[in-house]
């Protein structure tokens, strides 16, 4: 999606994989001005949800209500998406997708640290080692540059938000042209 402001950028993984750090970070480090939504927060504080999950301990998102909130903004460009999942938007919004993963044993823990209940410990944990969030994100954006970093740490922190940024300068040196 070709925009005059900004590439927008999703940052997706498994819970605990280190999104909302990543996009946060980038946001602030951007050598363009980049808005970070965290969807997740987003669908809570607008309301964009159908009901609560008592078992999961988590929202039923109006997927609908989401992307009619999100077009405007994402039309203007510069805007980093940070949520666990990405198959629900377009295939015309993204210009990169990233994709963070973690090893299952830490990731097991960061979960633990949340107080997440055992169930959904487990059932993040699988779908990290069965890289499902991955899969999702080459499925649905075939076209797309989709990239895949470990997040372990602050040293892979910094290195991965550093490579976007050189990703970001190239996409700001492609379009310099539509700044005029």
């Amino acid at each position: 999606m070709t925009t005059q402001k900004g590439p927008i950028i999703i940052i997706t993984g498994t819970p605990g994989t280190g999104k909302s750090t990543h996009a946060q970070l980038l946001a602030n480090e951007s050598p363009i001005p980049l808005r970070h939504i965290n969807v997740g927060d987003w669908v809570k504080e607008k309301g964009l949800y159908e009901n609560y999950d008592d078992k999961w301990q988590s929202y039923t998102v109006d997927e609908d209500k989401l992307l009619d909130e999100l077009e405007p903004i994402v039309a203007e460009g510069g805007i980093i998406l940070d949520w666990h999942t990405c198959d629900v938007y377009p295939e015309r919004w993204p210009d990169l997708v990233v994709v963070l993963r973690c090893d299952h044993t830490l990731l097991w823990e960061r979960l633990e640290k949340r107080g997440y209940p055992l169930e959904k410990i487990q059932e993040n944990n699988e779908a990290e080692i069965m890289q499902v969030v991955l899969d999702e994100a080459r499925s649905s954006y075939p076209d797309l540059p989709v990239v895949e970093l470990q997040s372990e740490g602050p040293d892979q922190l910094e290195s991965n938000v550093a490579r976007i940024i050189e990703w970001i300068q190239a996409w700001k040196n492609d379009h310099a042209d539509e700044e005029s």
